[in-house]
Parts: C-alpha cells; structure tokens; sequence
C-alpha cells in the first residue's frame, strides 16, 4: 500500500457566494464516508485560512527560531489536505478524482514517501 496526499491550495476554490458552498459540505462528507468505508482513509481536513493564526518553525541556521504568520509571504497557501493509503496509483486517481467532484474545486496528488 502507498500513502498519497491529495490537496488543495485555497486560491484554487474560486470566489462563490456562501450558498455555493453550503452545496459542497454534504457532497464533499460523503466521498469522506465513503474512503472511511473502503479503509483507505488515514486524514482529511481543512486547514484554518486565517494566515495571521499560522505559526513556523525553522531550523535552518543551526538554531530553532519558532515565529508568528507563515514561514514566507505567498500569493497561494494549503487550504485542505486528505491523505490516503491505496494499493495503487489508478486507486489515488479515483479518489482524488471523488474528491474534486465532491468538493467542487481541483486537487493535486502526490506520493508521501
């Protein structure tokens, strides 16, 4: 079995009006149901889009430096992140696809490794 991640950056999402949005939560809980059914869920979640609560960590110099806001200014940050654990890549190909139908916006998918 490999873990895959299947995320998404927040800019990716689109602006839509707070209706639209609500049309995504049953949808986007079921394919979540689903994947917990099929045992092939390890994670999913949205992570807080207020950048100001973000904090970190860097190492880097020799010396840890922890540090309020983001670790760099960016015009595009994570905004969800599901992590699976398939036999194989057409299995992540599925999922992730469940998942962009779901939650109505594209996804990318990588192999943790």
């Amino acid at each position: 079995m490999t873990r895959y991640a299947i995320y998404f950056h927040q800019q990716w999402v689109g602006d839509h009006p707070a209706e639209w949005f609500q049309t995504r939560v049953e949808p986007s809980k079921a394919v979540v149901r689903e994947m917990e059914e099929a045992g092939v869920l390890v994670f999913a979640g949205g992570l807080e889009e207020n950048l100001a609560d973000a904090f970190s960590a860097d190492a880097t110099s020799g010396t840890l430096s922890i540090t309020d806001g983001p670790y760099t200014e960016t015009a595009e940050y994570l905004g969800g992140i599901t992590v699976i654990d398939v036999p194989d890549r057409e299995s992540a190909k599925m999922w992730a696809g469940k998942v962009a139908q779901g939650c109505g916006w594209p996804q990318e998918v990588r192999v943790i490794r």
